[in-house]
C-alpha cells in the first residue's frame, strides 16, 4: 500500500484491509470485487490483484522465508522480498527503499543513477558490505529512520548525523542522482452521465488501466452540449482531464466491456477508479443542489 502513497493516506485503507482479511486465507478466499472494492481510492490497483494473486499462491503452505521463492510471488519485487527477510523473519538483508537508497548514496558518494540498473547495483554492493550477521530488522529499521529523520532528502541535518565521520559525500544535498523525468503530457478523456435518478450506467475497464473497474462509459468525442463537471487528475506521466457529459445509451460507442446499471445507494460497494468516484459525488451534488 506504501508504494506511491504516503503513510497518512494509506493509514486508514490499511486498517480497513486488515480488519477485513487479517490473515492470507482471509484474502484467498475473497472475490476480487471484495479485493477491488477496499482498494478503491489507493490507485495502482495491481497491486490489490497482487497481494490477492499472492495469497492465493501461499495459501494452504507456509510462508516462503527464502528469497527466491519470495521473488516468485506475484507482485514481490527485489525490495519487497528483502524488506519481508528483515522484518518477518530479521534476517540482515539488503532491502533498498528511497530512504536507505539516498543514505547509501551519500555515505559511498555514489554518482551513478539510482533509478538505473548500474546505480541499484552500486548501492545494492555498498550496502550488502555494511549488513551485520544478525538483527536485520533493526538494521533495517535504523537505515530507514536515518534517512527519513537525519539524511533527508535536499539539505540533510548532517551536524546530526550519527554516522558523519564515515560519510563521504562532498555535496551530500546533491544525492541520489536521477534520471531526467519526461515532461508530463496532456490528455483528455470524455465519458457518459446516463442516470435515471436512482442508478448510473458504469462500463467494465478490460484495458491495462483500471482492469475490471467500473467506470463511467467513455466516449470517443465529447457532445456539443456543455459537460456536466471538468476534473483534473494524474496517472503515470500524464494529466487527464476528465469531462463527464449527460447523453443516452444510444450514443455510446460499440464496445465489448460489460455494461450495468448501478443503483447510486449501493455504489460504495462497486470498485470505481477514484477520478470517476469523484466525477460521480460533484454530478449527484449539484443535482441535490
Amino acid at each position: 500500500m506504501l508504494q506511491q502513497t504516503t503513510v497518512a493516506a494509506v493509514t486508514p485503507y490499511f486498517q480497513r484491509w486488515m480488519k477485513k482479511f487479517p490473515t492470507c486465507p482471509d484474502l484467498a478466499r475473497a472475490e476480487e470485487s471484495e479485493v477491488l472494492a477496499l482498494w478503491q481510492g489507493l490507485g495502482y490497483y495491481s497491486r490489490a490483484r497482487n497481494l490477492h494473486a499472492a495469497a492465493k499462491a501461499v495459501s494452504g503452505r507456509n510462508f516462503p522465508r527464502v528469497y527466491d521463492e519470495l521473488r516468485a510471488l506475484p507482485g514481490v519485487g527485489e525490495y519487497t522480498a528483502n524488506a519481508i527477510l528483515a522484518f518477518a523473519y530479521d534476517i540482515p538483508a539488503p532491502a533498498l527503499d528511497a530512504n536507505i537508497i539516498r543514505v547509501i548514496a551519500r555515505l559511498f558518494d555514489i554518482h551513478a543513477p539510482m533509478d538505473t540498473a548500474d546505480g541499484r547495483s552500486q548501492a545494492r554492493e555498498k550496502l550488502q558490505r555494511l549488513l551485520p550477521s544478525k538483527n536485520g530488522r533493526e538494521f533495517v529499521s535504523a537505515l530507514m529512520e536515518l534517512g527519513a529523520l537525519i539524511c533527508r532528502a535536499g539539505k540533510p541535518d548532517c551536524p546530526l548525523c550519527p554516522v558523519k565521520r564515515f560519510c563521504a559525500a562532498a555535496q551530500p544535498e546533491k544525492l541520489p542522482v536521477k534520471t531526467p523525468k519526461p515532461a508530463v503530457q496532456a490528455h483528455t478523456e470524455h465519458a457518459a452521465w446516463i442516470s435515471d435518478g436512482k442508478t448510473v450506467l458504469l462500463q467494465q475497464s478490460q484495458g491495462r488501466r483500471w482492469t475490471n473497474l467500473w467506470r463511467l462509459p467513455p466516449l470517443k468525442a465529447p457532445p456539443l452540449t456543455k459537460p456536466m463537471t471538468v476534473l483534473t487528475y494524474g496517472i503515470v506521466r500524464e494529466r487527464v482531464s476528465l469531462g463527464v457529459y449527460e447523453t443516452r445509451a444510444d450514443d455510446l460507442s460499440t464496445s465489448d466491456e460489460p455494461r450495468r446499471s448501478v443503483a447510486l445507494l449501493t455504489l460504495e460497494n462497486v470498485a470505481v477508479p477514484s477520478p470517476h468516484r469523484r466525477a460521480i459525488a460533484r454530478i449527484l451534488r449539484q443535482s441535490h443542489s
